[in-house]
């Protein structure tokens, strides 16, 4: 009795760290870095993270090292403010994207807090962070790309290294008219598909559960190799998430 316990215990540990893995690809981060005219680094400057859409922030400070990081943050437009004594304030807007880490480099001019500095976010810098080949595609773009039946399953296909099977499934076991596809001809039942972070995916047919429209994405992150172990896939993640509320 206690060895059948404690194996309905691993299992359920086992499917509570999955579903938390895939919660972790709702979500984007910011790091970055602060300093001086001089390049030094500023610690303990308060750093002020806003979701433009939806007018809510988050406040964090650098550390010693002038760094810092603000992570779990739903896909958008934000704006950093950097306040420090002895400098004036300096403001960055960035995007953040779904399971990837956007950098900012703000530098501090000396002044007085109550004036602020606008910071241009410049081209995307080298990502460092992870290896992974991915493709993400933003809400402009799936929205207004003209893709034959407006479906997101037509839309992956966009993706190099992504193409449908010759095999597919019948109308009467798959209504929503997906299909079935192969990524770098790994077999179709190793893709991961999530909404929103949970698992979109019908292993046995290797269909999407749910074929969201392309008008209520805000963001599709296709990722064909070198994905994170997180997600437990073998051929590739195609992670999407759909548009939430703003106060506007």
């Amino acid at each position: 009795m206690r060895k059948v316990t404690t194996l309905i215990s691993c299992a359920g540990l086992l499917l509570l760290s999955s579903v938390a893995a895939f919660g972790q690809a709702v979500y984007g981060n910011i790091v970055g870095t602060v300093t001086d005219p001089q390049s030094a680094a500023v610690a303990n400057a308060t750093v002020t993270i806003t979701d433009t859409a939806r007018q809510t922030s988050v406040t964090t400070a650098t550390n010693d090292d002038g760094n810092f990081t603000q992570r779990g943050l739903i896909a958008g437009e934000y704006q950093i403010r950097i306040e420090a004594s002895g400098f004036k304030a300096a403001v960055q807007n960035v995007t953040v994207s779904v399971d990837q880490e956007t950098r900012a480099e703000l530098k501090l001019e000396v002044g007085n807090v109550s004036e602020v500095v606008e910071i241009s976010s410049g081209g995307p810098l080298l990502k460092t962070d992870r290896a992974d080949v991915a493709v993400t595609f933003s809400e402009k773009t799936v929205t207004n790309l003209p893709i034959i039946n407006r479906r997101f399953t037509q839309f992956e296909l966009l993706t190099p290294g992504v193409q449908a099977t010759t095999s597919q499934t019948a109308s009467s076991e798959d209504p929503q008219g997906s299909f079935r596809k192969v990524v770098n001809g790994q077999s179709f039942a190793g893709t991961t598909q999530l909404l929103d972070g949970t698992d979109n995916h019908d292993a046995l047919l290797g269909l999407i559960v749910i074929n969201p429209t392309l008008e209520s994405l805000s963001e599709a992150k296709l990722t064909t190799a070198s994905y994170d172990a997180e997600f437990g896939a073998t051929a590739g993640v195609i992670s999407v998430q759909t548009k939430s509320g703003a106060n506007d």
